[in-house]
């Protein structure tokens, strides 16, 4: 078993490798910035690290001060949670070569599975589904792209290779305006990532999008926990997220769980990952794959009974899978709400004291959250300031139980988005499922 492990991360996500870490006896190191000293794992791990000023590129973002920690602490692994350094390939092969253990899958899979580009040849190399594209980078030659963007068939997207969040894209309806596009979204890739690689795929009118929580061990076992529907997005950031995805039927969920740890496992996949996809007319089309823990683990962990955090930390101790495919079974549903400290009507980013919180509970209700009565949110970062997830042995009880849940938090001193998660609650066709990326911005008016 690791002995110490650092949580290179902030927020619930901390917290949660925290308990996960206690659970297996793991002594923790909470590295931390000079905003974040009153964090809820920072005030509980065994030992705190100051890594650097609020801006993260000083101190989340900053390798050698992580690493300095792990070394003056003598720790034997990093866990980097998701966001930050989590996919960054680079981090993860310099805590190889320094002598720790990165928990997470090795660096060359993310260099190789970070990169949509190639991530798409992978998959496409091994049956699984994807959406019909350039099949790697848009060349410079701008006629070779207006062939390949007729060939695909307008409207087509331009995507970032190195990227996500929405930065990079590009939506293009006529080869009229097909250069401009790929010029801003090159520059704003750049600007974002460092990386200005785009590719072209056929845009989607009206897709779901559905991802593929993955597992794997070092010694070639890959296995699949099922779908989650992550649909209600906003600027294509998720809001709301649920297990299993509505209307996917228990045949789909095996022959994609089989496409993608075929995959997975041809590439030696090591810990958690995600694969997603954009589903529409009962199609699947591989978009990208997520090499880290993803915000909404919770509720595969509540429908499927495993519990991912403390997996990765056994995989990267070299345990074995304690289960294979056949054992996974999908039972109930459970959906997750984002909570986020904003504006729930304009979403400005609303930073300040909490003056009074009161977390909902009953029964089938879970509260992943770092921050407490007396906490200051600080503007640095992520305006996440908890998950709540709901359980029933159906969906319709499991949003019965979300509306109870929302309507008993209390959050005093902020704004959040409470309110619009109680709005989409009340929405006929959230309760009837099934709804596309573009609903809720059609719903809300924004474009």
């Amino acid at each position: 078993m690791l002995d110490k492990v650092v949580i290179a991360n902030r927020g619930e996500i901390a917290l949660r490798i925290l308990r996960a870490c206690r659970e297996l006896g793991i002594k923790t190191v909470a590295v931390h910035s000079t905003a974040d000293q009153s964090l809820k794992h920072v005030l509980l791990a065994d030992e705190t690290v100051c890594i650097g000023p609020p801006q993260s590129k000083d101190s989340y973002l900053n390798m050698p001060a992580i690493i300095s920690a792990a070394e003056v602490t003598d720790s034997v692994a990093i866990h980097p949670g998701y966001g930050f350094l989590s996919e960054n390939a680079d981090f993860a092969e310099r805590v190889e070569q320094s002598g720790f253990i990165f928990i997470g899958p090795r660096s060359e899979s993310i260099r190789l599975l970070g990169d949509k580009v190639s991530a798409i040849s992978v998959m496409k190399e091994h049956g699984v589904p994807c959406v019909p594209g350039s099949g790697g980078p848009l060349p410079e030659d701008l006629d070779e792209c207006f062939r390949i963007g007729r060939d695909i068939g307008y409207p087509v997207i331009i995507k970032a290779s190195g990227g996500g969040g929405g930065r990079g894209m590009r939506v293009v309806h006529s080869e009229a305006t097909l250069a401009s596009a790929i010029n801003v979204a090159k520059a704003e890739a750049l600007a974002a990532f460092g990386n200005d690689t785009v590719y072209m795929e056929k845009f989607l009118e009206k897709p779901r999008h559905i991802e593929f929580q993955v597992i794997g061990d070092q010694y070639g076992n890959v296995v699949s926990l099922g779908e989650r529907d992550c649909s209600l997005q906003r600027r294509r950031q998720k809001i709301i997220e649920e297990a299993p995805a509505p209307g996917i039927t228990p045949q789909q969920r095996r022959t994609m769980s089989e496409k993608v740890c075929a995959a997975c496992a041809a590439v030696g996949y090591r810990s958690a990952g995600t694969l997603e996809f954009l589903y529409q007319d009962d199609e699947f089309y591989f978009i990208e794959m997520n090499t880290r823990v993803q915000v909404e683990h919770p509720v595969t962990e509540i429908v499927t009974g495993v519990d991912i955090v403390k997996l990765q930390l056994l995989i990267a101790a070299g345990e074995p899978l304690p289960f294979r495919q056949g054992d996974i079974e999908v039972r109930g549903h459970a959906i997750e709400c984002r909570i986020n400290a904003e504006d729930p009507k304009t979403f400005a980013p609303s930073p300040g004291p909490i003056k009074r919180w009161h977390a909902p509970g009953g029964p089938g209700v879970r509260v992943d959250s770092h921050v407490y009565s007396g906490y200051n949110v600080p503007p640095f970062y992520d305006s996440l300031i908890a998950k709540v997830i709901s359980y029933g042995a159906t969906r319709g009880e499991a949003i019965g139980r979300m509306r109870n849940a929302l309507s008993e938090m209390v959050v005093e001193g902020i704004k959040t988005n409470t309110a619009l998660h109680q709005e989409i609650f009340n929405h006929a066709a959230f309760a009837q499922g099934g709804l596309d990326i573009h609903y809720l911005e059609r719903r809300l008016g924004l474009k």
